[in-house]
Order: structure tokens, then sequence, then C-alpha cells
């Protein structure tokens, strides 16, 4: 990953206005329309996110986001990245994240 690929914004991850990150951690799922797995990873992320306080579950599909997929080095879907509290990628995962993993990722952001 580049080093321009380990900070994002909101506006990085198609968030309208007024939308941040979370405040302690986001959850960003990248997927696409013709994954499988990706309905799975999409669970998990959302169960953290409503579970654990201060998380945000994004989920950005790899279609119209061309661009961030690229700079973040998306090889297959789905990827989940764990940002902190100010968008500095510190987990990455290719594939359908464990609950107690994604649990363990967000607490070390």
């Amino acid at each position: 990953m580049t080093s321009r690929a380990t900070h994002l914004t909101p506006g990085d991850l198609g968030l309208r206005r007024g939308e941040g990150l979370g405040p302690q951690a986001t959850v960003v799922h990248v997927s696409s329309s013709f994954c499988a797995p990706c309905a799975a990873a999409r669970t998990v992320a959302a169960r953290v996110a409503q579970t654990v306080d201060g998380v945000r579950h994004v989920e950005v599909d790899v279609a119209g986001h061309e661009e961030l997929a690229a700079r973040l080095q998306i090889r297959s879907t789905p990827t989940v990245l764990v940002l902190d509290a100010g968008g500095t990628v510190r987990h990455r995962l290719e594939g359908v994240p464990r609950l107690a993993w994604l649990r363990s990722a967000v607490g070390e952001a």
C-alpha cells in the first residue's frame, strides 16, 4: 500500500458532507456486486459497528470507486480495513473477517 493510501478521509469513502469517521474506529468493507462472500463480511462488520461504541461501518463498492480501489491496492473482495479515528489504516484483511478478529482490531485502532 502506498503511503498516500494509509490515510483516508470521509470524502475518500464517499460519505456525504457532515458524515464523519467513527470516533473510535471505522470499518471499511470493500465489496463488489458479484462477490458472494461480501454478504458475510457485511454482516460481521455491521455487527461490530452495532455492538462496539464509537465504531462506524462503511461499505465501498469497487464499481464507481475504481481510483480508491487502485490507491488501496484492492486485489480481491471482500477486503476489510480498520481505520483509527483520524483515518489511518491500522489493519487490513482480505476475505471474510472473524468476529473476534474484527473486535480486537477496532479495539487496537
